[in-house]
């Protein structure tokens, strides 16, 4: 059944329908080889043969005065042919070799000989000979105004080798001929038989009472293209029709979806927010609770437990701005206040504040600072996202191959500057690269609160560079990790 289907398709047709007009081309091509190329050399051969006697005639009647022996030779080398002149008296006048000699006698006893006229012409004859040897040649015989008589042998053998070996490359060409027409056609079949796929499973659709999807309608005017028009007014008027008696529940239908997937965000949010605030809030009851029942009675203890209470309080506050300057982003309810400024000055001015991280870290910074590279955005959204990759590159930069260091560059890109910040360490793992811009998402869960952060900030970066609609990403290097973003250039 499905070998039957196969042979019933457009792609196996169409392929068949090509494969059969290569071989008919091939076909003809080999006959016309066969029947005209050698009928063609004939002509040829015999028109030079008859130019060069007719030419050996004008020298002896006194037209031209150049030297006869060399002009002669150097027609034998271009024409690779045989000459043959004898006076009134039949002595030799000019020979090219001793056997066109003997073939003349032969051709003049007629022993030995197959000969057959093929020009014949103001004295002059020209033969096509075939000897006792199977050897085949043109001889042609003029009897000159002065009285001497010129013979001109060609070989016509060649002309059989090459007709051969025209065959031989015609069958190669016929076989790749048809390779190419099966790639032919099965990228012109899949063309074709793609929109006719397209229209079948449309109709399939219009049979379920299915009207919603619709055929694609390309700048082409052809028939398949007319019939997806067709089509498509017949699925409008259909839905027009049924659609007043589904309108209502489909409605219906896509509330409770929405209002699912808000329900579904609503969820996630407060658990995302719930596991963050947990630890913050437990530590804060243990100090507050150890304050109020004196558990260290010493100054310096109550204002340690105050320290850590004001610490956590501070992130858990700067979190929640960081989460809701997050849904602004996201949901693109923040406007940005695009200027012109110095992204070289606004990192420089980044790696100043974290100078003692740094030092404190013994992690080298390679950044070539001299240049200015004015660009065009939001300043404060900027220094965010530097600040944030700077960080990352801070928490996660390890020691590799005995150094240990952070490498910012900058790649200009027609309008726009690509920002690189590259540190040595481990790899990010495959299945984390694209869940590293979520929120709260952190690949070393391992890492203490100090140096773990919010799980924010990649999340920030994502929502900034989306709004901006401008790429962003993060390479695995062999001893290290690069993360990259786009910025506008001055317009």
């Amino acid at each position: 059944m499905k070998i039957n289907k196969v042979f019933k398709s457009i792609r196996f047709r169409l392929f068949g329908t090509l494969c059969i007009s290569i071989v008919l081309i091939i076909f003809c091509l080999v006959i016309i080889n066969n029947v005209v190329l050698e009928t063609f050399y004939l002509y040829s051969k015999t028109t030079t043969a008859v130019n060069i006697s007719e030419g050996i005639n004008d020298y002896y009647n006194g037209v031209f005065t150049y030297n006869i022996n060399d002009r002669l030779r150097e027609q034998e080398r271009t024409n690779n042919i045989d000459i043959l002149i004898l006076d009134d008296n039949f002595n030799v006048e000019y020979c090219s070799n001793q056997e066109i000699i003997e073939n003349v006698n032969k051709l003049e006893t007629l022993h030995g000989t197959r000969n057959t006229i093929i020009y014949s012409q103001n004295n002059i004859v020209v033969q096509s000979i075939k000897d006792n040897q199977n050897s085949q040649y043109l001889m042609l015989k003029a009897n000159l105004d002065n009285g001497y008589i010129t013979y001109i042998k060609i070989q016509i053998e060649p002309i059989k080798e090459t007709v051969r070996i025209s065959n031989d490359l015609l069958l190669i060409i016929g076989i790749l001929m048809i390779i190419i027409a099966a790639v032919i056609a099965s990228v012109i079949a899949n063309k074709f038989t793609r929109p006719i796929l397209q229209l079948n499973r449309i109709t399939k659709r219009m049979a379920n009472l299915d009207f919603s999807q619709r055929y694609r309608i390309s700048d082409t005017e052809d028939e398949i293209n007319m019939l997806g028009k067709n089509i498509n007014e017949m699925s409008d008027k259909l839905e027009l029709t049924i659609g007043r008696l589904r309108s209502n529940n489909t409605k219906l239908e896509q509330n409770i979806e929405e209002k699912s997937k808000i329900d579904e965000m609503r969820k996630q949010f407060i658990s995302d927010v719930s596991h963050e605030l947990k630890t913050p809030i437990a530590l804060i009851q243990g100090y507050a609770e150890g304050l109020l029942e004196n558990v260290n009675s010493d100054e310096e203890s109550r204002k340690f437990y105050a320290e850590v209470i004001l610490d956590e309080s501070n992130k858990m506050d700067e979190m929640v701005k960081r989460l809701l300057e997050l849904m602004k982003l996201e949901y693109q309810e923040r406007k940005f206040n695009d200027i012109e400024f110095d992204l070289t000055e606004l990192i420089k001015e980044e790696l100043r504040r974290n100078t003692v991280v740094l030092k404190e870290n013994n992690i080298k910074v390679e950044f070539e600072d001299n240049k200015k590279i004015i660009v065009f955005a939001d300043q404060e959204y900027i220094e965010q996202v530097v600040s944030n990759y700077l960080t990352n590159a801070i928490k996660h930069a390890e020691e590799k191959n005995g150094e240990k260091k952070i490498i910012i560059r900058t790649e200009d890109k027609k309008d726009k500057i690509r920002l690189f910040l590259y540190n040595t360490g481990e790899n990010i793992p495959k299945e984390y690269i694209n869940k590293i811009w979520g929120r709260f998402f952190k690949v070393d869960s391992s890492r203490n609160r100090t140096q773990g952060g919010t799980g924010i900030g990649l999340a920030l970066v994502k929502a900034i560079m989306n709004n901006y609609n401008n790429e962003y990403g993060v390479l695995n290097h062999e001893n290290g990790v690069e993360f990259y973003c786009d910025i506008n250039k001055k317009k």
